[in-house]
């Protein structure tokens, strides 16, 4: 049996964490701060498809990993015994105008093409939910493939499910303060990028600012709403989160009055969100690999050592997949990573 080590206690390195544990091996998860302290520890959750037009290495990697999402998280639900929240609700985007009206059609067509027959896309005029963007064509976009999970709801679960199958997650550890005796995977995050930039000598991504907030407003089986650039998400346990920015520039990264227009814009985008109340803000950095892509693979240099970083912003929907394919590099040497993935 391999042991493990695994560097970050966020949503990569928890999934990987799990897909090791789970195919038998000794999973040990070292975290600097606590489970979900980077960018993993935010309220969206949305996982939500590419426009399936123009279709790419990236596009078919997440559809793998989005069609994944559903056995992935029952399997760690099965494990801990806790809710990850997940579940595909699908999503509502207002069309705005006539020219997106018709450009509908093709991506429709493309959906057909590319998504599973029984997750459609397809434009209605009558949508049943209880949040429904105003539309100015009075049509929207629906699709099924997507879904929404609880960021903290699913990182508590997976955690549990790794203590289940015999691994350790040890919080508030240092790096140095450990000592490996196999293979180690390094997801940190943007400190992570930083790191390798410093190593490899190269620009390799950065930390963008987000921010979300949570609304106390129950629709748990409505579908998320996507408008104007804004995520909104209705989950299980009574809440809908807002998110987020994408600040480059910024002197803190704690939430400031950048979320209080976000949170206008989404009341006004859903009046029916007027009156809930806000009962949680949140801010963090999301790393954002330089090509835009997770970065996965073996870090160049250091043998036995590997990276899955870069999630930024579809890091829960990209983790089924990731952690499927870098299970599969670390533990049996087998290299299914996608060229536009690898780090290099």
């Amino acid at each position: 049996m391999t042991s493990i080590t695994i560097i970050g206690a966020g949503i990569l390195g928890l999934s990987c964490g799990w897909e090791i544990a789970r195919r038998g091996h000794h999973v040990r998860v070292f975290e600097a701060e606590r489970i979900g302290a980077g960018a993993s520890g935010g309220t969206v959750g949305a996982l939500a498809p590419h426009a399936p037009e123009n279709w790419n290495e990236k596009k078919a990697f997440q559809l793998d990993s989005l069609i994944l999402a559903a056995p992935f998280w029952a399997g760690i639900e099965t494990a801990s015994g806790l809710s990850s929240g997940f579940g595909r609700t699908g999503r509502l985007q207002p069309v705005p105008d006539a020219r997106m009206a018709a450009l509908m059609e093709d991506r429709i067509a493309a959906a057909a093409r590319q998504w599973p027959p029984t997750m459609p896309m397809r434009l209605t005029a009558s949508p049943a939910s209880p949040l429904v963007p105003d539309s100015p064509t009075g049509l929207w976009a629906q699709d099924l493939l997507s879904a929404r999970i609880d960021p903290r709801a699913a990182l508590s679960a997976a955690a549990a499910a790794i203590r289940a199958a015999g691994g350790e997650i040890v919080e508030g550890r240092r790096i140095e303060d450990w000592q490996r005796d196999g293979p180690v995977l390094w997801t940190t995050g943007a400190p992570g990028l930083a790191m390798l930039e410093r190593d490899l000598g190269r620009p390799m991504g950065t930390g963008i600012k987000g921010q979300s907030a949570l609304l106390r407003f129950a629709a748990p089986d409505a579908p998320q709403i996507f408008a104007q650039g804004l995520h909104i998400v209705p989950h299980a346990n009574g809440t809908t989160a807002i998110g987020s920015t994408s600040e480059n520039a910024f002197d803190h990264v704690d939430p400031d009055a950048m979320l209080d227009d976000l949170i206008a814009q989404a009341r006004a985008v859903c009046p029916a969100l007027a009156d809930a109340p806000v009962i949680d803000r949140w801010a963090g950095l999301r790393p954002r690999a330089r090509s835009r892509a997770p970065l996965l693979g073996a870090w160049p240099g250091r043998r036995g050592h590997f990276v899955a970083n870069g999630g930024f912003k579809i890091g829960f929907g990209m983790a089924p997949k990731i952690a499927q394919v870098m299970a599969d590099l670390i533990l049996q040497d087998r290299d299914r990573i996608p060229q536009g993935f690898r780090l290099r």
